[in-house]
């Protein structure tokens, strides 16, 4: 009785794995006899449903396929942006490069640039800041710099694109981070005592990120740090150039009531970033 029990349930089982398989191949082969075309109404299909994972599968298959299609350079722009709805940004990224260096001259190469853009601009969130109000600005800002060159890329190369002034209003975004990002390390320095590395910090801000919401607050840091290491006059320039560009900046005030400090033994640098 045990064993017969025994053979039935090892019948039942190789039954389970034997349907497996079959199953399996039957969605392996799915494809198997598609034409192009069918595979490309497939992925757009999916894509139109939003169901970027299938999109991804059928996109992937035709590229595999049929390389050098007549569909391939389409699947391609179509795969990169389906990678980056399916919050894959890497691929998206790996996917525009190519269709960058394999059709430089495409009439949507545009579309590519872009895709690459916005691919690294949302490498800037995680899943946490997607629903927090996180200050980007002081992360680190390796992808928004990456993207910003996507975008100037992008409107340097296509200033009529229709992606250009979207490119553009990102490229002021980022542009004000990363300034707001130098002031963050600037005010670590200062925390730290090492006031010359903020004084860098603040110049670099003035020099490389003029036109950003920054400004203001780089020129005060600067007033003060001068102040801080015993370089009034250079303090005064600073001020003056504060007072003129933004005369209702509200912390002039207190700046100017600030003390000048016996200089310190050390040679002040004027140009150059700590990192």
């Amino acid at each position: 009785m045990i064993f017969r029990l025994r053979s039935l349930l090892v019948l039942v089982l190789l039954s389970s794995i034997l349907s497996s398989c079959a199953l399996f191949r039957e969605a392996e082969d799915e494809t198997k006899d598609w034409s192009a075309n069918q595979l490309l109404s497939s992925a757009k299909a999916k894509l139109m449903e939003s169901d970027y994972e299938g999109a991804i599968k059928y996109y992937e298959i035709l590229e595999a396929r049929y390389p050098l299609g007549r569909f391939a350079q389409q699947a391609q722009l179509d795969l990169l942006y389906a990678y980056y709805k399916f919050e894959e940004p890497e691929s998206s990224i790996v996917a525009a490069d190519r269709f960058i260096k394999l059709y430089p001259r495409h009439p949507r190469v545009d579309y590519a640039y872009y895709i690459k853009g916005l691919a690294n601009f949302d490498r800037n969130y995680d899943t946490l800041q997607r629903y927090l109000p996180i200050d980007l600005s002081q992360r680190d800002q390796e992808t928004a710099k990456e993207s910003f060159e996507s975008f100037a890329e992008l409107v340097r190369l296509f200033p009529e694109s229709r992606y250009a002034e979207d490119s553009r209003q990102r490229m002021v975004y980022l542009r004000n981070n990363m300034a707001l990002h130098e002031l963050h390390v600037a005010d670590f320095y200062v925390r730290r005592g090492a006031h010359l590395a903020a004084l860098n910090r603040a110049q670099y801000v003035v020099q490389h990120f003029d036109r950003t919401t920054a400004v203001p607050d780089a020129l005060a840091m600067m007033v003060k740090m001068y102040k801080t290491l015993g370089y009034g006059e250079l303090a005064e320039q600073s001020l003056r150039v504060l007072k003129l560009n933004y005369p209702d900046y509200p912390g002039i005030a207190q700046i100017e009531k600030m003390a000048v400090m016996q200089p310190v033994a050390s040679t002040l640098v004027h140009e150059g970033t700590d990192s």
